[in-house]
């Protein structure tokens, strides 16, 4: 199950039903079985509370994935966005919002499923993953 959530902020994910049967096919595409993915967008301040309490990091990001994964092949985590980084990076690389957020929530079930972004190869890796789904969507 793919639910959607908002924490602290008033936020609506845009055609929810479409969107969760797109990252439900991509979840199959890498061969997995969504179990429960749980994304709670939020804003900047929540979000760096979150990554200063858990990873000990003291910066924005846009996206903190949690893995909660406790069978092989099956996806279960919490996925938290900042949709005010969303809307920053949609202005700096001249993206609309809905793109750039479809491009975070893919990128936090890539990370599910095994994706790093430590490198320079891995983030070019990742990123030509990411853009393959969107021209799915």
């Amino acid at each position: 199950m793919v639910s959607f959530f908002s924490e602290g902020i008033d936020f609506k994910a845009v055609n929810p039903l479409k969107t969760k049967k797109w990252i439900k096919n991509a979840s199959i595409s890498e061969g997995y079985e969504v179990s429960q993915l749980n994304y709670i967008f939020c804003s900047d301040e929540y979000l760096l509370e979150i990554n200063k309490q858990y990873l000990d990091h003291d910066y924005f990001t846009d996206i903190i994935t949690f893995d909660n994964s406790e069978e092989d092949n099956k996806l279960e985590g919490d996925i938290y966005i900042s949709v005010d980084r969303v809307r920053e990076n949609a202005e700096t690389f001249h993206s609309d919002f809905d793109t750039e957020l479809r491009r975070v929530l893919i990128h936090g079930l890539l990370h599910l499923a095994g994706y790093e972004d430590s490198d320079e190869a891995l983030k070019k890796a990742m990123r030509a993953k990411e853009d393959e789904y969107l021209r799915l969507f």
